[in-house]
């Protein structure tokens, strides 16, 4: 599912809101997760899941084409770890 497919399913699941409206919260809500996780926070939606980041060490790395190393500076990456309900209704 993309993006413009969740706010359509929110919308027509919320008549009473316009597409604009369910469009805002989408995207504030999107907006609040990736300041947290920015700022070295972490978001949990209990029976979803959990948004945090990780460190990454720098490394070296390879040019596919060419084969010459590069250097890949340390940085940190998004993860995501999926609540329990979540996994339980995966393995139904």
């Amino acid at each position: 599912m993309i993006r413009s497919e969740l706010v359509h399913a929110l919308s027509r699941r919320n008549p009473d809101l316009k597409q604009e409206e369910v469009e805002h919260v989408v995207d504030i809500m999107f907006d609040e997760i990736t300041t947290q996780l920015a700022e070295g926070g972490r978001v949990e939606l209990r029976g979803f899941g959990a948004f945090s980041t990780r460190h990454r060490e720098g490394r070296t790395g390879r040019n596919p084409r060419t084969g010459e190393a590069v250097e890949v500076p340390a940085k940190r990456v998004p993860f995501f770890k999926a609540g329990k309900a979540i996994r339980e209704r995966l393995n139904d």
